[in-house]
């Protein structure tokens, strides 16, 4: 046994996917996620969609989750009608992941939100989402970078303590808070970046995209509390 802690990094689940001379249905992940968490220490382990009703089973069997980047929240998952430059849905993904939050929240495990996951938690915690903004990409397809500040105090300010600039491509945000929530760090035009939720456990979601860049900062902190 290595003793590093197992880290599950949900995935895609996409109809139509190509390799070699195959083209099947694929749950996938971009690499950079298990890099990142190999880099920081934990052993990745991929948690494609499921029956929710597994969730809480599957949560048990690991030591920190990160819900990880993707498409679109549905906004009836808040209480909102879609608006037009909203993406399509993806209600398995959402139905589990959920779940998946739901569990960790239950169980105490460590949890990390990135980019979509953070904003599943806020929903999660009955919270809503900005539907579209922009400025936080470089383009269709090309990441940009941007300054996020901590907020003094919390979690994320522990973790990266000075000014940082980040990888991100979004184009929805966080807009009321999930209950519990609070920021832990904004970009310079106010938007929220950082959310964590206070108590025994470490939650903790980025609205950037960690696994784009190099610092291991943030998924280190999450494989320490899942040690």
């Amino acid at each position: 046994m290595s003793g590093r802690p197992l880290i599950g990094v949900s995935t895609y689940l996409e109809s139509k996917v190509g390799w070699g001379v195959w083209e099947l249905p694929a749950a996938l992940l971009p690499a950079g996620y298990p890099r990142l968490v190999q880099a920081a220490g934990g052993l990745a382990s991929m948690v494609p969609p499921d029956d929710p009703s597994y969730a809480a089973d599957v949560v048990a069997r690991l030591d920190g989750v990160v819900v990880a980047g993707g498409p679109d929240v549905e906004p009836v998952r808040y209480g909102a009608e879609r608006e037009e430059r909203t993406g399509p849905p993806a209600r398995e993904r959402d139905a589990w992941e959920l779940a998946l939050i739901e569990a960790a929240l239950a169980s105490g495990k460590p949890l990390l939100g990135i980019c979509r996951g953070m904003q599943l938690m806020n929903v999660a915690l009955g919270g809503t989402l900005v539907q579209h903004m922009d400025g936080h990409t470089a383009g269709t397809g090309v990441f940009g970078t941007h300054a996020v500040t901590p907020v003094p105090g919390t979690l994320y300010a522990r973790v990266a303590p000075e000014e940082t600039a980040v990888p991100t491509y979004h184009h929805q945000a966080v807009d009321r808070l999930g209950k519990g929530l609070v920021v832990s760090a904004h970009a310079a035009d106010g938007t929220v970046e950082a959310v964590e939720l206070p108590g025994a456990s470490w939650v903790l979601g980025v609205q950037w995209h960690p696994e784009m860049g190099e610092d291991t900062r943030v998924m280190a902190a999450l494989v320490r509390a899942a040690s």
